[in-house]
């Protein structure tokens, strides 16, 4: 913190004064600054202001009695406490002695000391008195007991504190002169304040000794302001940037501040703020360079970029010592040369270049310090630190040994283990398997956070004797692991320690599995396998690990045991890798002897199985069925899978269920399919179906079948979206149907669209009465009334369903359509190309409808009819 920079004095640049008459010493007196000679106390004693009196007796003084003064006696007389009868009877003094232009102002004072044009006028004339005369003589101290008279009315008037000031200032006493200029500051109101201001600050520019300046400045500026915590800036500066400008002042003007602690108003600021330690650190610098301390600035930087906790700050100090550091060897090398040195043969100047070099070296490695300062914990940090250090073994092993005796496993950032593991790997990349040893073992009884690290920890060091084949000491050390504590205690529950926890860690229980396959016995892996199974910590692939070890030594059954161990212990999803490889492998070794219990498997396997993984246990089943069992039984397996499957996989199942059909029974044991696909698949592999199956019969000649089926799939068919089914369709007729099959196919194509089209119009009707409103069923239209638009629109709806209506005639089987008759005619001529084009007279009807056809009767032969005719 800032010193109270007004606790020091200052020596008067004055002669001592003796006694004046009129003003009491005081017995102990004032002390004089840097411990002088004492200077007379003055004791203010302002008259007290007499009670107003109506008759004011003339003075006794001979001075006072000439002729021409008794009508403004009389006048003050009647009028007492009239300031201009007063001031009219001193402008007719004004020649008159000092004295009695002294006493008049005194008596006009008394009866009206609160008046301020008196004051000013009295002080005025009192100056002007002592003007010319030696700042000794007596006459001054006078006139300042005037002054210290007058503000004890006026000292709210920043007129009479100028003037004071001034005129103190001009006696050339220092320490009274400052002290008037604090007093004035503290009186007047903060708005009067820059009236003072430059007259305080050119008094201290002006002042030969540096200490008084410096005091002004900080003291009366910033100093109390920094230390007040409830100051607000009228300029709105915040406390730090005050004392940013504080440190600013006393770091660039080093030589003007030799009486104060520069490093302790600092290093005040440090502790105060500790988000702007960077700039902070700089200004203490930059005074030791300004004073030319140089080595002290570089303890600065030094101590700065070892304390520092935020990147930005660390950046900023070793910014400005690396420019330090070179200005010092410009400096150096520019002096080398003035002075027409050898630069080579200089030491010093080679000094300062390793100097530099170092510091520009040493960059990374405090860069990593200031991070492990924010976070002593963070494993990440600690492990660049050591790679910092590559090439130095010495170095490695204090960074691991101050890492690993740092961080708090519970508080680490990072897996505190891997520490650990690269601090014995390190060892043992050295060829020093002792060490290596003893630090895996000092990291097994760390209380780790997580039980998986301790579990790491276990399987490093396993890993580490695989590398050297120590079989049996890796046995051993996994074997140590996955004992069961003298306390047991659940894997998650984390009040116990990881080491009472780990023997249910499942990477220890894998490896030691691994190993005993590699290396142990059977009946020791199968224990391994078996007590996995019993502390419930197995997964699927265990299961399934345990059974391809069991059948890989011939125990089928076994196997077969194992699996039905881990169905029993997992459910669905979970279970559906076992089951999988259940079935499978039981197939595979049983085939068909076996059938009911493979179909119970199925049936078990298929109980409360999800849809997303009953498509391959299906496939399996159907398969089973059609190599070893029946075709009707495998085609109810596909049936059944047909819905049990997901949506999304229905169609692929029907297609699938349609293949087998058709291979096993033939294609038209399809057609039940086909129509239960229709009905089922959603309306887009609807459309599929319909088309198939409206193929196959098409190819087994079944024209109106085929037909029929195109007429149906019309109903989901929008002619504007799945124009491939009208094609397909209109091809269709034109291989195997005649004019009306066509105009049907066309009368169906409109009504199918006017369908839409309803559909359509009715979704746009209900958004119209969600919304009230018909701007988004018409935009660009908002102007028009929303009652003639819907008119407008259900006018048109009116005529297209008007239009779209089937118009009968007499005898007509048809409806008409936009398609002329040139073109139906062609329709026609493709689909029957043999046929005799006869012109009909009658065609130049102006409706070009048909004539009704005459039909005529004719006989038929009896041969015909065979032996059916009766007699």
């Amino acid at each position: 913190m800032v010193a109270n920079f007004q606790s020091g004095r200052l020596d008067d640049q004055r002669v001592t004064l003796s006694a004046l008459p009129g003003i009491q010493n005081s017995s102990t007196g004032t002390k004089r600054e840097n411990n002088t000679t004492s200077a007379p106390q003055i004791i203010l004693t302002p008259a007290s202001p007499a009670p107003p009196k109506k008759v004011c007796s003339r003075p006794s003084s001979p001075t006072l009695s000439e002729d021409d003064d008794l009508p403004y006696e009389e006048e003050i007389i009647r009028n007492p406490y009239s300031v201009k009868c007063w001031i009219r009877y001193i402008e007719h003094k004004q020649n008159a002695q000092k004295s009695v232009l002294n006493m008049i102002y005194e008596r006009a004072l008394k009866e009206l000391p609160g008046s301020y044009k008196l004051w000013y006028n009295y002080l005025r004339e009192r100056r002007k008195q002592v003007k010319g005369k030696c700042v000794t003589d007596l006459a001054y101290e006078e006139v300042n007991n005037c002054h210290e008279r007058a503000l004890v009315f006026m000292h709210k008037m920043p007129r009479l504190w100028i003037d004071y000031c001034q005129f103190m200032v001009s006696q050339c006493k220092i320490t009274r002169s400052r002290r008037t200029f604090d007093r004035a500051l503290r009186a007047l109101p903060i708005t009067q304040h820059p009236r003072i201001w430059p007259l305080y600050l050119r008094f201290a520019h002006n002042l030969p000794l540096p200490e008084t300046a410096i005091r002004v400045y900080p003291a009366i500026r910033l100093a109390a302001v920094v230390n007040d915590e409830n100051f607000v800036s009228k300029e709105g500066k915040s406390n730090y940037q005050l004392w940013h400008e504080l440190c600013d002042l006393i770091s660039q003007n080093p030589d003007k501040v030799t009486s104060l602690k520069v490093g302790a108003i600092i290093r005040g600021g440090l502790t105060r703020f500790t988000d702007q330690l960077g700039k902070l650190w700089c200004s203490l610098a930059d005074y030791y360079i300004r004073s030319g301390h140089f080595e002290k600035a570089r303890d600065v930087y030094e101590e700065a970029i070892l304390t520092v906790v935020t990147v930005r700050d660390f950046t900023q100090v070793f910014d400005s010592y690396a420019q330090f550091e070179e200005s010092m060897i410009a400096a150096k090398m520019e002096t080398t040369s003035e002075l027409g040195q050898d630069e080579d043969g200089d030491i010093d100047l080679e000094l300062r270049l390793a100097r530099f070099e170092l510091l520009i070296t040493r960059r990374p490695l405090l860069l990593n310090s200031v991070l492990l300062r924010q976070n002593p914990h963070n494993v990440h940090e600690w492990h660049k630190r050591v790679k910092l250090y590559e090439g130095q073994p010495r170095q490695i092993i204090n960074t691991y040994t101050e890492a690993v005796q740092t961080i708090d496993p519970l508080k680490a950032t990072g897996k505190p283990h891997s520490l650990w593991v690269s601090f014995a790997r390190f060892y043992e990349d050295n060829e020093q398997l002792d060490d290596a040893r003893t630090i895996f073992e000092k990291a097994t009884k760390v209380n780790y956070k997580q039980v998986d690290d301790l579990a790491a920890v276990w399987c490093e060091y396993g890993e580490m004797e695989l590398r050297h084949e120590n079989y049996d000491q890796a046995l051993r050390i996994l074997r140590k692991a996955t004992a069961i504590p003298a306390r047991k205690a659940e894997y998650f529950d984390s009040s116990e320690p990881v080491q009472n926890r780990v023997y249910k860690s499942l990477k220890v229980w894998s490896m030691l599995a691994d190993l005993e396959e590699s290396l142990g016995t059977f009946q020791s892996t199968k224990a391994v396998y078996d007590r996995i199974i019993d502390l419930r910590i197995a997964t699927p692939q265990i299961i399934i690990n345990y059974a391809m070890f069991l059948e890989e030594h011939n125990y089928f059954e076994d196997s077969f045991k194992a699996y039905e161990r881990g169905i029993a212990l997992f459910r669905w999803p979970n279970v559906h890798d076992i089951w999988n490889t259940y079935l499978t492998k039981f197939i595979d070794r049983y085939g068909g002897k076996k059938l009911e219990r493979a179909r119970d498997l199925f049936e078990q396997a298929l109980d409360k199985c999800p849809a997303k993984y009953a498509k391959t246990i299906y496939l399996l089943y159907a398969k089973l069925e059609e190599e070893y069992g029946l075709a009707r039984h495998a085609m109810a397996v596909y049936e059944r899978a047909t819905a049990a499957v997901e949506p999304e996989e229905q169609h692929q199942m029907f297609n699938i269920y349609i293949k087998r059909a058709a291979e096993i029974y033939g294609v038209t044991h399809t057609r039940a399919i086909y129509q239960k696909a229709i009905e089922v698949l959603p309306d887009e592999h609807a459309r599929d179906m319909c088309l198939r199956f409206a193929d196959m019969e098409s190819k087994l000649g079944e024209i109106d079948r085929a037909r029929a089926i195109y007429s149906y799939c019309s109903q989901i068919c929008d002619p504007r979206v799945t124009a491939h089914f009208w094609q397909t369709w209109k091809e269709f007729e034109v291989r195997h149907g005649n004019e009306d099959t066509i105009r049907e196919m066309l009368r169906i194509k409109r009504s199918v669209q006017a369908t839409y089209n309803t559909q359509v119009n009715f979704m746009s009707s209900q958004m119209l009465k969600a919304t009230g409103t018909v701007s988004d069923l018409a935009p660009g239209q908002s102007g028009v009334d929303d009652m003639k638009l819907l008119e407008q629109k259900a006018q048109q709806l009116a005529a297209e369903a008007e239009q779209d209506k089937p118009k009968p005639k007499d005898k007509i089987l048809f409806v008409r359509s936009d398609t002329s008759r040139s073109e139906l005619a062609e329709l026609a001529k493709q689909a029957n190309p043999d046929e005799i084009d006869i012109d009909d007279e009658d065609e130049d009807a102006e409706d070009g409808e048909p004539d009704e056809v005459q039909l005529e009767q004719k006989s038929v032969p009896t041969a015909v009819f065979g032996g059916l005719k009766d007699d």
